[in-house]
């Protein structure tokens, strides 16, 4: 399908078109938009090009089952989120002690293989006892997010708290969170 002919089609048309009669070609023409955004933000989390392409090809299946539970009202920024997101729980998932990166304000785990059980098991104590000094909104918000694995939608539905107070929250308990693990870690 040449995509070029549905240019003057917006993002948001592509997405009541493809909701209304499901045919994927529509919607294949609003994530080859967003192709090349997508691999920028896997290739800045991921740091390498071949796990960057499959990421995408994983965010793409991801949007598409989203997409049929979810109403979408601005799909690039969507795109993104979940582009974000995954790759984030990628490097979770690989990932084995704590590093806080400076520039983004995010708690990042990273792989150290010289590392010695006893040190992994110290800075998880760490995290864990910072976790415990939140606040209770902070710490209900970032347990769900990163531990439950729940989007901002579903972590309101649970606490009854708005979508902008589980954003604040979560941002928030992360720079707590970065605070108190460097005060930690400069003790020791």
């Amino acid at each position: 399908m040449n995509t070029a002919a549905f240019n003057h089609i917006t993002d948001n048309e592509l997405l009541k078109k493809y909701q209304s009669d499901l045919n994927k070609e529509w919607l294949g023409i609003l994530l080859q938009r967003y192709t090349l955004l997508l691999l920028g933000v896997c290739m800045k989390y991921l740091k390498n090009e071949e796990e960057a392409k499959d990421a995408v090809q994983q965010i793409f299946l991801k949007a598409l089952n989203e997409l049929e539970k979810y109403q979408v009202d601005y799909p690039k920024s969507w795109l993104y989120k979940i582009a974000c997101n995954h790759c984030l729980m990628k490097i979770r998932d690989r990932k084995s002690t704590i590093e806080l990166d400076q520039q983004n304000d995010q708690i990042l785990l990273i792989d150290v293989p010289d590392e010695s059980i006893e040190e992994k098991e110290m800075n998880l104590t760490l995290l864990e006892n910072a976790l415990e000094d939140l606040n209770q909104e902070q710490k209900t918000c970032i347990t769900l997010f990163y531990h439950h694995k729940k989007s901002y939608q579903q972590i309101s539905n649970i606490t009854g708290y708005t979508l902008l107070q589980v954003k604040s929250n979560i941002q928030n308990g992360k720079r707590n969170l970065k605070l108190m693990l460097l005060k930690k870690q400069n003790r020791l």
